[in-house]
């Protein structure tokens, strides 16, 4: 898949309708009418949801007589993981990066806090003319 068909997985799960749909179908295919239960909309409507679905290449529904079951495209979903997880592994690695900084940043404080509890305190001024 491309960037492109990325794109449009990222559309498609942008309504809720279709998000609902979607997770309902991680349990189990299903028919149309089992689908469209739920909702207060018409069947043409449910349709409607599940060919943006199906373009996006989140779902199928196999050639054949009705009712046909509507199943989940494990497909789609890797990409978007494959995705998310690219992402997620560069802010992982950037946190690391500044948690290591921040804890240089408090080992140097209190090596600095060390070395001056056993000195005595100095004058700021002298005495002398």
């Amino acid at each position: 898949m491309t960037a492109d068909a990325l794109s449009q997985v990222f559309a498609a799960l942008a309504d809720p309708t279709r998000r609902d749909i979607v997770a309902r179908l991680s349990e189990g295919d299903a028919t149309v009418g089992e689908l469209a239960e739920p909702y207060r909309m018409s069947l043409q409507a449910v349709y409607k949801h599940l060919r943006v679905l199906e373009g996006a290449g989140l779902v199928s529904r196999p050639a054949g007589p009705q009712p046909r079951r509507v199943r989940l495209e494990i497909g789609a979903l890797d990409l978007m993981d494959t995705w998310i997880e690219r992402h997620r592994a560069r802010v992982e690695r950037r946190y690391r990066r500044l948690d290591a900084v921040l804890e240089g940043m408090r080992e140097d404080e209190h090596d600095h806090r060390d070395d001056h509890r056993g000195r005595p305190e100095t004058a700021d001024h002298t005495d002398e003319p």
